[in-house]
């Protein structure tokens, strides 16, 4: 028998989130998250992301390997989608800890992440303060701004549209990024509550999303089609940061696809 004022742990709740927690234990979580609305609202944003990647991802568990790719299939097993680590990404990598996977197996070095990441929250810090300067161009020049940093970028820059979620843009810059330039936008809520997006070119080739943290920084990482995307905020509210980069996410996979 457990004892139900026993603390949940971060494990207990990934478990709980995969369906992986002993029988035993589920009531008891229950029982936290009812008077533990943080936890809870982490759970359930932890949850929305899993169904979107199912949602998108699930229609290609069982493709046939392409008969060029015969061979690379018989040196190694098929890939495979690790749902069961898609709650823990959201906690697991943090700067000086591990690293937690959403999707496909490592697509990149932690070294090379760690490194983009970086980037993304020092220009942030540098940035999210400024009052008169935090921006080359202004929001009100969205669509001069857009073409001028996909010219210099060398693909197509788009300014996410998060009114819905309550941010208005605020502008954007073109900056310095790891291996070429880097495109920073920054939205503004009318609380004040800055968000950033960085992206630059990645060697990643997957839809895979990751958790970071350092100092008040918080982030969401992904790369897709050899573009990587860093939405960074200041808040230290996962559900809200979340949200917003699930509608990035969301309207970013669009453009690409469609192609602008």
């Amino acid at each position: 028998m457990t004892d139900q004022h026993i603390p949940v742990t971060e494990d207990e709740l990934h478990a709980y989130v995969d369906n992986e927690l002993p029988a035993e234990r589920r009531g008891d979580v229950e029982a936290w998250l009812a008077t533990h609305p943080d936890d809870a609202a982490r759970v359930q944003s932890w949850r929305s992301m899993a169904e979107a990647l199912h949602a998108r991802y699930d229609s290609v568990i069982d493709e046939a390997v392409p008969k060029r790719l015969e061979i690379e299939r018989l040196e190694r097993q098929p890939r495979k989608w690790v749902y069961g680590a898609i709650a823990a990404t959201l906690a697991a990598f943090v700067f000086g800890g591990g690293v937690g996977w959403m999707a496909r197996g490592a697509a990149a070095a932690p070294s090379a992440l760690q490194n983009f990441t970086l980037e993304a929250l020092e220009a942030h810090r540098l940035y999210v303060v400024e009052v008169r300067h935090p921006v080359e161009v202004p929001g009100s020049e969205r669509a001069h701004l857009q073409a001028w940093l996909t010219k210099r970028c060398g693909w197509i820059v788009r300014a996410p549209e998060l009114t819905p979620a309550g941010l208005k843009l605020v502008g954007g810059r073109l900056l310095p990024g790891p291996g070429g330039p880097a495109s920073f936008m920054m939205y503004e809520s009318a609380s004040g509550e800055r968000f950033t997006i960085y992206t630059a070119k990645s060697e990643a080739e997957a839809a895979q999303m990751r958790f970071s943290s350092q100092g008040n920084e918080s982030a969401l990482f992904w790369a897709d089609r050899g573009v990587a995307y860093v939405v960074v905020s200041s808040v230290g509210d996962r559900s809200r940061l979340t949200q917003i980069a699930q509608s990035v996410y969301d309207q970013m996979d669009k453009i690409e696809k469609t192609g602008g």
